[in-house]
């Protein structure tokens, strides 16, 4: 479990194929000292293994299902990546509860940056739709952010400066793609009210006659 608050911007330094995926291997820098093998790092809104620790390098093992269902399949040497470390249950939750299962991708619609705001449009996989809410919550590769406005098809998030400085989203451009995980609390919502209904479930007219229009 993550919050979303990036820790420090990494560096890929090697990518290799494997049977099954991919080798990642990361300069971490001094966030590998926090780190030890097994544990837990949210690599751009991916939560991933750590393998092996040699330094600030960190390597990861990365299925076949996690190169196709993020981003990471397309990065590439050089390549900056948001890193946080796993949530203690003693530390501050900052953002919100993140758990680096990516839902899908969103590709940047518009950025507008100027020096009085920097807000990002964005139109997402069109089954993340009911589970990005205004004023909501949500990960963007890796990041803690709030909603700004919905409309049918697309999305925006503002950004303040110290989320440009310390995140790689200051560098997103048009046609780009982020990683995206919704809310675990909208999504579980979403879920049961889907479950839920049909003729004999909840729908709107059984809430009308249970008073609640």
């Amino acid at each position: 479990m993550f919050t979303g608050i990036v820790e420090r911007i990494g560096t890929i330094i090697h990518s290799r194929p494997v049977a099954g995926g991919s080798c990642l291997r990361i300069d971490a820098g001094s966030l590998a000292g926090g780190c030890a093998n097994g544990a837990s790092v949210c690599v751009s809104g991916v939560c991933l293994t750590v393998a092996d620790i040699d330094g600030t390098f960190l390597s990861f093992d990365v299925i076949t299902e996690t190169l196709n269902k993020s981003t990471l399949g397309a990065k590439r040497v050089g390549d900056g990546v948001n890193l946080e470390l796993s949530l203690r249950v003693d530390g501050r939750l900052d953002g919100h509860f993140v758990q680096g299962h990516v839902d899908g991708r969103a590709v940047v619609d518009r950025v507008v940056a100027s020096a009085a705001q920097h807000v990002i449009r964005l139109r997402p996989d069109s089954t993340l739709l009911p589970y990005i809410i205004p004023k909501g919550s949500i990960a963007l590769d890796g990041v803690s952010l709030t909603i700004a406005e919905v409309t049918p098809t697309l999305f925006s998030v503002a950004l303040i400066p110290t989320t440009l400085d310390r995140t790689t989203l200051a560098k997103l451009a048009v046609g780009d793609q982020v990683n995206v995980e919704s809310d675990i609390i909208a999504r579980t919502i979403v879920h049961q009210l889907d479950s839920m209904s049909g003729p004999s479930g909840l729908s709107m007219e059984s809430l009308r006659e249970g008073g609640f229009a």
